[in-house]
């Protein structure tokens, strides 16, 4: 327990670090960008600008999550702090999803100025510069945050949001290229469309991932009835119900469920060493952090009030 313990804090420790390093390569390029955007006058750049100033604001709220999730379990909040994390992936869902919008109506705007003869003109060379520099700086803000975005939804959201990033300045290199070979100005709003187009279906699944975690539903990888099976294959168990599986953030998952339980088993004293078998067996087979078990006499279910699962 104490090895697992130690191996989370250092994962987490390592995630606050990747997420201080990704703000700050996001951050000095944002700049750069708007720069850029303003002199090229390019709204694919400053779409583009405003996806990463929502990579950064969601960086930074991840990290804020990443500290707080840190903190030890008190009297208040049994489970710890980790469900921060979800409360800081729910921001950048929504913050996501802002942007998609903005850009859109941006995007569109201009493209209706254009076919009244109010076409934007845009500087392709300056734009294809700074596009280029931004899919170098969303690349290494990626590589960073790779390595913990499959354990922790936070870090997940993060890096949703760079990736998407990385596509966009993809599709701003492809418009300044359009742009400077053969001066279609309206490559640049079509691409701030594109853009759009990324990144809503990933905030919706980052949202989707939230709203699980949030109600409380089992989490998707989790099969119940294969967990009560397995419990139902222990020596002495004949019957398990009232089975909840939920999650606190991603990777902490949480189990209760009613055990009946053969009449020698309380007989011989061979409670403590069931419940030691049940609760391995969560951890070990289904990655369970935290498990509860109500040890019941043979038929008891029978005689309560509610049943559930």
């Amino acid at each position: 327990m104490a090895h697992t313990h130690d191996h989370s804090h250092a994962a987490h420790a390592a995630n606050r670090t990747r997420l201080g390093v990704a703000i700050g390569i996001i951050g000095v390029f944002l700049v750069v960008q708007v720069i850029g955007g303003l002199l090229s006058g390019s709204l694919a750049l400053l779409a583009d600008a405003g996806h990463m100033a929502g990579d950064l604001l969601g960086l930074v709220l991840a990290l804020g999550a990443a500290v707080v999730a840190a903190r030890p379990a008190t009297d208040r909040q049994t489970y710890g702090f980790r469900r921060f994390e979800v409360f800081g992936a729910l921001a950048n869902g929504v913050i996501l999803v802002v942007v998609a919008v903005a850009v859109t109506a941006g995007a569109i705007g201009r493209l209706l100025a254009g076919g009244e003869g109010e076409a934007h003109e845009v500087a392709g060379g300056p734009m294809l510069a700074v596009a280029i520099a931004g899919l170098v700086a969303n690349l290494v803000a990626l590589f960073v945050l790779r390595g913990g975005a499959k354990d922790s939804i936070n870090l997940r959201g993060a890096y949703l949001e760079v990736l998407g990033d990385t596509l966009g300045s993809a599709l701003v290199i492809v418009a300044a290229v359009v742009i400077v070979t053969t001066g279609w100005d309206a490559a640049d709003p079509i691409a701030s469309l594109l853009i759009a187009a990324l990144i809503l279906p990933r905030a919706i699944m980052l949202l989707r991932d939230v709203m699980r975690v949030l109600s409380q539903s089992a989490p998707a990888e989790t099969d119940v009835a294969e967990i009560r099976n397995h419990l139902l294959g222990t020596p002495g168990v004949v019957a398990v119900h009232d089975v909840h599986v939920w999650a606190i953030t991603t990777g902490a998952h949480v189990f209760s469920a009613h055990v009946e339980v053969e009449p020698a088993v309380f007989a011989e004293g061979r409670v403590g060493a069931l419940l030691d078998e049940l609760g391995g067996c969560l951890s070990d087979h289904f990655d369970v952090a935290h498990s509860t078990f109500q040890l019941e006499p043979e038929g008891r279910a029978g005689r309560e009030p509610q049943l559930h699962a």
